[in-house]
């Protein structure tokens, strides 16, 4: 694997989604493989574009979207979501961008922590993560649908 450090910077350009973005960053989510049946992609989006403590950020290559991110914090620790690259446009440095981007958004409010969360078999995310020198953390995560349904993995 090459190491993206080596790889030249992004040229995306990169600034908060707007309320129009909403489909077109779904549809990215979708294609990075990032959504599950029992979130709406958009509700999700919608969301985060509402309140001041959380933003869908998104970098587009020209007029192509190729990259979003979703942040935000509870006053202490921030935290990432749908972190994503479109497929045809990956190995250039986006993802790389669109991290600095969310850990900048979350600097510039004060926060001084980031957490993640990857999935145990998405081998290539933590990868990834660890050549932006996030550190695993020993964590268990518990979780409880609040309207009732069973759990989800």
């Amino acid at each position: 694997m090459t190491d993206t450090a080596t790889r030249p910077p992004s040229n995306i350009a990169i600034a908060p989604a707007t309320d129009a973005d909403a489909k077109d960053v779904a549809a990215l989510w979708q294609k990075c493989e990032l959504t599950r049946e029992w979130n709406d992609p958009v509700a999700d989006f919608k969301r985060a574009q509402k309140g001041p403590d959380s933003a869908v950020l998104i970098g587009r290559d020209g007029k192509t979207l190729v990259a979003s991110v979703m942040v935000g914090h509870d006053g202490h620790r921030g935290c990432v979501y749908y972190v994503s690259v479109h497929p045809d446009h990956r190995k250039k440095g986006h993802g790389r961008a669109i991290m600095t981007a969310a850990e900048g958004w979350l600097r510039e409010r004060g926060i001084e922590k980031l957490n993640l969360m990857v999935r145990a078999g998405n081998t290539h995310a933590q990868a990834f993560y660890e050549t932006l020198d996030y550190d695993e953390q020993e964590r268990i995560v518990y979780a409880k649908w609040l309207d009732g349904r069973e759990p989800t993995p």
